[in-house]
């Protein structure tokens, strides 16, 4: 598994969401890396991480990043999620609660069927034949005709732009296809979302839980980080307006002085159920390490990549 590292101080997990990687958290992560720990994987399938055959489902997903977190050596991180990684970043808290001190839910996954029509179009039967065709356009077309056709599609401009040109761009090659049909199979039908954590989140009590969401998001609507809100005990919720569904890239110094603001108003004892809880359902001793470095170039003591769980 590919990662970046860097930091010191309290440890925190940087998972990125659908077609995302670690580069998905742009200066944001440098900016963290000042006074925490920060661990930003690519997930399998994604950014320069293996493209396996296999699970791509979140129990999955997160079943690596406590293998992740073995490996080196951590034993207790904030969880921040965005969009898939949201979901996963709850998985995580759900499956291994000793893992996982606060949780930062971004633009996240698991509250409700609604999501953009581009992503439901990947469950029609023919997207495995359709995503070669539609890559390779968006490599090639100049910004302006990318930026029509997603404000079509009802995209936020800007960071959300971007971030979809490069998430569709990353689709050029057979592999990370294939894992990008299989990760959203696991968690959407032509319906929308179809994994939920509406029933689990008040086992999330005792866990500092900050939800943050743009109020343009037109991936997953702002209306469900109010319900999750509502549901996650003693939650606090941040809604930036005018930002998309990348937030934290629309307004990066807004999202890393808020959690800087979250990690000094929570406790540094964690409160939360230390036994395993059952997966989400279907329907409805910190280290020196001065600036992020990636696994390609590892700092000494880092782990080489991490295998896949089975």
């Amino acid at each position: 598994m590919h990662l970046v590292r860097g930091g010191r101080g309290p440890a925190m997990l940087l998972v990125h969401g659908l077609l995302g990687s670690h580069s998905t958290w742009g200066g944001v992560a440098a900016a963290l890396a000042a006074d925490h720990e920060v661990i930003a994987p690519d997930l399998l399938g994604h950014g320069a991480s293996d493209k396996p055959l296999g699970d791509y489902s979140m129990g999955a997903y997160a079943a690596t990043l406590r293998d992740l977190l073995d490996e080196l050596g951590v034993d207790e991180v904030t969880a921040v999620g965005h969009s898939l990684g949201g979901g996963v970043a709850l998985q995580l808290a759900y499956l291994f609660p000793q893992r996982v001190r606060r949780l930062v839910l971004v633009s996240s996954g698991g509250f409700g069927r609604e999501i953009s029509v581009l992503l439901r179009a990947a469950c029609l039967p023919g997207a495995r034949w359709a995503l070669p065709l539609l890559a390779g356009g968006w490599v090639q077309r100049p910004t302006e005709t990318v930026a029509g056709g997603l404000s079509r599609l009802g995209l936020h401009g800007g960071p959300d732009l971007v971030e979809a040109w490069r998430g569709f761009a990353s689709l050029a090659d057979a592999a990370s296809r294939r894992a990008f049909l299989a990760t959203v199979r696991s968690v959407l039908d032509l319906g929308g979302q179809v994994v939920t954590a509406q029933d689990r989140l008040s086992r999330l009590a005792g866990v500092p839980t900050l939800i943050v969401w743009g109020d343009r998001d037109r991936v997953i609507p702002v209306e469900h980080g109010r319900l999750a809100a509502e549901l996650v005990p003693q939650a606090r919720l941040e809604v930036f307006a005018g930002a998309g569904h990348f937030p934290h890239l629309d307004q990066p110094e807004r999202f890393v002085a808020l959690l800087h603001e979250f990690m000094a108003a929570t406790p540094a004892d964690r409160a939360a159920p230390t036994s395993p809880q059952p997966p989400l359902s279907l329907p409805a001793g910190p280290s020196a390490r001065p600036a992020l470095t990636s696994d390609a170039d590892p700092t000494p003591g880092d782990s080489g990549p991490v295998p896949p769980t089975g």
